[in-house]
């Protein structure tokens, strides 16, 4: 297998295939690496690249699978996460200014799982400063760009996990979704990406960006990728009080059995959103496709989400102002959108914010109860219009009311569903007229991880709009 063929293909048929002997950890470095040197220039999605360590950790882990030892179905596997998971005494820069040479005192709980399980660590990837942009700019670090337009946007806050795994520099990618920065950058490049159970993942050793919102997930090319890391992430960490001791599924194996007798609701909610019929055709054509594999389609009944989306705002202004308190005050650089965004939550009484942090068992309550009766799991957009470009959606540079109203917009199908904390996933489903992926999402009931698996497993295997590749 050539290095070019050995970059094309997905994470499993590269973990399988370094397991059976038929390639090595080292030939799969070595293919992305020569990935990283064309796509690193057009993208801009790493923001620190360790090829001499991670061809050292491949060459030791391929000693491993040749004494017959291996370690997880991810022996082997490189792969590159945002740059807000700490490694003990690495750079953790938050995709900001402020933290440019900060060194983690301490290694996030996700990375020493994926250590554990023989993952080769490529290096850190671009995102929005501290997570806050659902586009994908950096004044700091440069915009990460898209590989299929580079005029046009990766979606954010993990803009370089969304890029990096699109344009083959890499097998999968972490990031982290506080009101849809998994989903958005997975939407708009083209991959899979997954905000689990709130709690099903830890979050130890992550830059927060709102703790009671912060959820920590994959985007990889296939379902089957990304149930195979997600079951190697998750499950309960001491060091994470809020993760829960639910038994972590086997996703990978509950992939089959399709969706024949399986109940979809379809949304379209242009009462919450408007929706471009070019989106709207090509979520309407997935739900058609996965009719014909016998899955039963039915309407939706999305409930009001006004009140949600308030609470969501009150909860992560408040929690970001908190955490960014001393650094506001002692005026560090933030861009200036940043520093407006968390500064408007040193003004909301500490009263509202507990309102909002208790009015979430009841829109879970609500939702549950109607859009999620008597349905398997609930089938929408993700990103409600075909994909801006970076100058259209540059706050910074013209914050004008068009372009504010245009990224407001981004999260609007996204955010409900981390106020909620129910799993949801985004995967592709097609391109607009402008050559753009459109990307839908699938939303189930909490720590229903693996039917949302099974349901894009499905769809995928009728489908080839996640084996496009950017040229």
């Amino acid at each position: 297998m050539s290095a070019r063929d050995l970059a094309l293909q997905d994470l499993s048929t590269v973990a399988d295939a370094i397991a059976s002997g038929k390639t090595t950890s080292v030939a799969a470095t070595e293919a992305c690496l020569d990935r990283i040197e064309t796509w690193q220039p057009k993208t801009n999605a790493f923001l620190r690249l360790n090829g001499e360590k991670a061809l050292e950790r491949a060459r030791a882990l391929d000693k491993e699978i040749a004494a017959g030892q291996r370690r997880s179905a991810l022996h082997g596997v490189p792969m590159a996460h945002k740059d807000m998971y700490y490694r003990k005494g690495e750079l953790s820069t938050g995709g900001s200014a402020i933290r440019r040479d900060w060194q983690a005192p301490t290694t996030a709980t996700v990375l020493q799982r994926l250590d554990a399980a023989g993952v080769v660590e490529l290096g850190f990837l671009n995102m929005a400063e501290f997570a806050a942009g659902p586009t994908g700019h950096n004044v700091h670090h440069g915009h990460c760009r898209n590989p299929w337009d580079a005029t046009r946007i990766t979606g954010g806050s993990s803009s370089g996990s969304g890029a990096s795994v699109a344009a083959r520099m890499v097998y999968g990618a972490l990031g982290s979704d506080t009101g849809g920065s998994i989903r958005l950058p997975a939407a708009a490049c083209g991959v899979v990406g997954m905000k689990a159970t709130y709690g099903r993942v830890s979050r130890a050793g992550a830059l927060a960006r709102s703790w009671s919102l912060d959820h920590v997930g994959p985007l990889t090319r296939t379902a089957r990728d990304n149930a195979r890391v997600l079951a190697v992430i998750a499950g309960h960490d001491p060091d994470d009080s809020t993760t829960s001791e639910k038994p972590v599924p086997d996703y990978e194996r509950l992939l089959q059995g399709g969706v024949s007798g399986l109940k979809i609701g379809l949304a379209l909610p242009e009462a919450l959103v408007p929706i471009d019929a070019q989106v709207g055709a090509a979520v309407q054509a997935a739900a058609d496709a996965l009719g014909n594999q016998g899955a039963k389609i039915s309407t939706a009944k999305i409930p009001d989400f006004t009140a949600l989306y308030r609470a969501a705002e009150v909860i992560v202004k408040s929690e970001a102002a908190a955490m960014h308190r001393p650094w506001m005050e002692a005026n560090e650089p933030y861009a200036n959108q940043v520093r407006t965004r968390m500064e408007a939550g040193f003004f909301i009484p500490a009263t509202q914010y507990i309102d909002a942090l208790r009015l979430r068992a009841h829109f879970v309550r609500e939702f549950l109860g109607t859009a999620m009766t008597d349905v398997d799991a609930v089938l929408l957009p993700a990103i409600p219009f075909p994909i801006p470009t970076i100058a259209e959606t540059d706050v910074e540079a013209s914050g004008g009311p068009a372009t504010l109203a245009m990224v407001a917009r981004f999260t609007g199908l996204t955010r409900p569903f981390n106020t909620l904390g129910i799993p949801a996933l985004s995967l592709p489903c097609g391109f607009d007229s402008n050559g753009a992926p459109i990307g839908l999402q699938l939303i189930g009931r909490p720590f229903d991880e693996a039917m949302l698996y099974r349901i894009s497993h499905a769809y995928q295997g009728a489908t080839d709009h996640h084996l496009k590749v950017p040229a």
